[in-house]
């Protein structure tokens, strides 16, 4: 199976597990865990950060598979805080050649983080993958992430 159809099929799974979930943190761990094993062992971590509702400007981790990820990101700071602020996908070839790249785990090199919208279209969050390897990301994999996020908090 192809890496697009293998997208898809995951997004039909995600829907069916989370259908009729209320909790936010239980539709993000079933998504990040289903993501996780399906592409191990290039999904190095795997998880959300979510937009604290204290803090509107500061994303707060949420649920995810992997080594330890940093606790808090200011929008604008690092991949993950870039994408808060303008709200737009981004693959990262090479996390060491990203100006202000925060280092949650050394191991990571390359990185694709797309937002998660509300049913308002509000910004909830940003899912966050990152490989050991370099140049693990595609146009193939952030639509596909891009996809699963559309509905997540919506099916």
């Amino acid at each position: 199976m192809d890496k697009a159809a293998r997208y898809k099929e995951l997004k039909a799974e995600i829907e069916s597990v989370v259908a009729g979930e209320t909790s936010v943190t239980a539709r993000y761990a079933t998504a990040s865990c289903i993501l996780s094993q399906a592409f191990a062992p290039r999904f190095f971590w795997t998880g959300f950060y979510v937009v604290d509702p204290l803090k509107d400007q500061e994303l707060v981790v949420g649920p995810y598979q992997g080594t330890l990820g940093c606790l808090r990101i200011p929008f604008g700071k690092g991949v993950c805080g870039h994408v808060a602020a303008t709200r737009e996908p981004i693959i990262v070839p090479d996390v060491h050649e990203f100006p202000g790249h925060i280092a949650c785990d050394s191991a990571s090199n390359s990185e694709v983080v797309v937002p998660v919208f509300d049913g308002d279209g509000n910004l909830a969050a940003v899912l966050d993958v990152d490989s050991t390897e370099l140049d693990a990301f595609d146009a193939v994999d952030q639509a596909g992430l891009l996809a699963i996020c559309e509905t997540l908090l919506t099916a």
